[in-house]
């Protein structure tokens, strides 16, 4: 279990690993644009079902993996992801997508 990071520790929250190497390629390439948007996640523990950040370059922040090892990416999750983040809704965690093999990309090209 990895954490994110927005400013300070206090305001951190923890995130699987998969999903948080996903996430990292997302909020970096946004901010890289100098895209400002809301990233929301849902939450189990700690009393509080969903909790929301201002993604702004401005704010520093931490993307801390627990594992070694970086997980492979799944391309067809951050191109959703960042439709995701792209929409007037903001950046949410959507649930991971089966990869395209290379012979199914090739039929659908």
């Amino acid at each position: 279990m990895g954490r994110f990071i927005y400013d300070t520790i206090n305001n951190s929250v923890d995130i699987e690993d998969r999903t948080l190497a996903h996430l990292r390629v997302v909020i970096m390439n946004k901010l890289r644009r100098s895209e400002s948007f809301m990233f929301t996640v849902d939450l189990d523990s700690e009393g509080i079902s969903r909790r929301s950040f201002w993604m702004h370059p401005s704010v520093p922040m931490q993307f801390a993996f627990h594992g070694s090892r970086e997980p492979r990416l799944n391309r067809a999750w951050v191109e959703e992801l960042m439709t995701s983040a792209s929409s007037p809704n903001g950046l949410f965690v959507v649930p991971e997508p089966q990869e395209m093999s290379a012979a199914d990309a090739e039929q659908s090209g």
